[in-house]
């Protein structure tokens, strides 16, 4: 029976460890059907062919493969994105960012944003999405980050006004000035990523992982460069990992940068640093 398939998915999901078993099991099981979850009935017969597919899929879930990453996409801010084993998968923590970001751009007449490591372009696109007036630029050194964040702005209807570049601020440069910098570069210190949960470090691309040492490598280099590319007036702001915000403070102090206001997440994390020049 149809009903008895459902409530087989969600126990094995439940004996495996997933926190909501019964909400991933329908919407597996919507996705291998290829209907959206809030049409779906999970109790309705199945094709063999379906389930087939959402015995596969359940399987790759219980090997401990992220949901968004098996059904490509995540909810984020106020829209979806999709997602790939090529771009860190969007988090409620990086929302304060959006957020600040946004109440910073109802405040002043800005017009250009530049996202600094765009991945899937979620910081980005959720301010193209909020604010018409607003262009601006994506920069990823990935060239498959790009084409992910690519398909993003065009299902968002911003992709007139997302300009995607290849881009490493390790070694490349350019001659411009945005009003607004946002960036969630990486910042897991080099030895610490193989004791991250699995979901994280077996699926999120390391690249967008690896801060170094220390994990401060790129919040370093930001400091140095990203100066000459922020106009005069203008903000950068910063996710940062957890216990990261003072020392990220001091660096870019020493660089000759004020920190205006650090924000906390969801979770009470001290989780965006906003920075003037």
């Amino acid at each position: 029976m149809a009903e008895d398939f459902f409530k087989t998915t969600v126990a094995r999901l439940a004996a495996g460890g997933v926190d909501s078993p019964r909400l991933e099991a329908r919407l597996l099981l919507a996705f291998a059907a290829n209907e959206p979850v809030e049409d779906f009935c999970p109790w309705r017969e199945l094709s063999p062919t379906v389930r087939e597919k959402a015995e596969k899929l359940t399987a790759r879930r219980l090997a401990h493969e992220p949901l968004d990453k098996i059904v490509g996409r995540r909810s984020f801010y106020k829209y979806d994105f999709a997602v790939s084993k090529d771009v860190l998968s969007p988090r409620p923590d990086s929302e304060v960012l959006v957020e600040a970001a946004a109440a910073l751009m109802k405040e002043h007449d800005w017009h250009t944003v530049l996202d600094l490591g765009t991945g899937s372009g979620c910081l980005l696109l959720s301010l193209l999405a909020d604010f018409p007036m607003l262009s601006g630029c994506g920069a990823d050194v990935s060239p498959a980050a790009l084409a992910v964040a690519a398909k993003n702005a065009r299902a968002l209807g911003v992709e007139k006004r997302a300009e995607l570049l290849r881009f490493d601020y390790f070694a490349d440069d350019f001659d411009r000035r945005f009003d607004l910098i946002v960036s969630n570069p990486p910042y897991i210190p080099t030895a610490e990523i193989a004791a991250l949960e699995a979901e994280v470090k077996d699926y999120d691309p390391q690249l967008a992982l690896d801060g170094g040492a220390d994990g401060l490598n790129h919040y370093r280099r930001l400091a140095d460069v990203a100066g000459k590319w922020l106009e005069e007036g203008g903000r950068m702001l910063l996710e940062v990992g957890c216990g990261q915000a003072g020392d990220v403070s001091t660096l870019f102090a020493a660089a000759g940068w004020q920190t205006t206001e650090i924000l906390n997440d969801l979770s009470g994390i001290a989780r965006c640093v906003i920075l003037k020049k």
